[in-house]
């Protein structure tokens, strides 16, 4: 069976695909046009988030068997098409659910803390104590909305601290001895903290909007490590200048290009996103919540274990 690669991974995939017997090729330059001429000639592609896989690109790979996607997600991809074509589509959410939760955990605490801002005040020569008082996360309650991998990875961590962590999940019947589940609703009265760790679809898209926000009883502290699209950024932005968001850490951005490898979909910054980086309740990186130098290692190896549980014998 060959196999395209798509995007640059850890080198063991291509190592370990080896030993199983696949014949790997590699392609990182070449336009999705230029791929889509050639796609029928393999058995399977591996892609992080170069290019979409859509309609015109699945009837190009006539011989396509599976599609490897590097990362949690799968939205970069059409997947009832694939479906319906026979194709399998593997997705790696556990090779990346430590480094996403220490990454929430980490914005977390820096925004408590006031940790940017401090940290920009003493290098501009400004010695500011009381100013950057924090608060503590003992005591707190802290609510999920989407308790899959990434989800209960954030509950983990947080049980070196004394806090009440909630669920909301569509699937019933998730929560651990990490996390209680509950309501939406009732999420939504006691959380001082909000954490997504939701997929991208049409139910989660434009979640975390004004009227989702003014449903909750208190002032929150809200994180986004999962996409940016469930966040309408206009009424975020409206949340923090009135004080019912006290405070954000965006892993992810409404603006993200399709392919999460840049920014603006559009050339002008838009008006929202300039608050952002403004704003001294607001922590920003682009998109690394999953990326870490053991992650990289972890999600290759867990592609690898996935395709030759499916396809090993088939390689035979």
């Amino acid at each position: 069976m060959k196999v395209l690669h798509l995007d640059t991974n850890h080198l063991l995939m291509l190592k370990e695909l080896n030993k199983l017997g696949f014949i790997n090729e590699e392609d990182y330059t070449s336009s999705k046009t230029e791929i889509e001429a050639k796609v029928h000639q393999y058995d399977g592609i591996i892609i992080r988030s170069r290019f979409t896989i859509d309609k015109q690109f699945l009837d190009k790979a006539t011989n396509l068997k599976f599609i490897g996607r590097v990362g949690a997600g799968l939205e970069n991809i059409d997947c009832e098409y694939a479906h319906s074509k026979g194709i399998e589509l593997i997705s790696a959410p556990e090779g990346n659910r430590n480094a996403v939760g220490e990454h929430a955990l980490g914005m977390l605490l820096s925004l408590f803390n006031k940790l940017n801002k401090a940290d920009k005040e003493v290098r501009e020569g400004k010695w500011l104590r009381e100013e950057n008082r924090g608060i503590e996360l003992d005591g707190k309650t802290v609510g999920i909305i989407g308790y899959g991998n990434m989800g209960k990875a954030f509950a983990k961590k947080l049980r070196a601290f004394d806090v009440e962590v909630l669920c909301y999940d569509i699937k019933p019947n998730v929560g651990d001895e990490n996390c209680k589940q509950v309501s939406l609703e009732e999420l939504q009265q006691k959380a001082d903290v909000l954490s997504l760790h939701t997929p991208q679809t049409q139910r989660t898209m434009n979640m975390v909007n004004k009227n989702f926000i003014n449903s909750f009883s208190k002032s929150f502290w809200l994180l986004n490590t999962a996409r940016g699209k469930s966040v309408v950024t206009k009424d975020l932005v409206a949340a923090l200048e009135s004080g019912k968001v006290l405070g954000a850490g965006l892993d992810v951005l409404e603006y993200e290009k399709k392919s999460f490898e840049n920014l603006f979909s559009d050339v002008e910054m838009p008006e929202a996103f300039q608050y952002l980086i403004q704003s001294d309740k607001v922590i920003l990186s682009p998109h690394v919540a999953g990326w870490t130098i053991e992650s990289k290692q972890k999600l290759a190896q867990t592609i690898v274990d996935k395709i030759k549980t499916k396809f090993f014998d088939k390689i035979l």
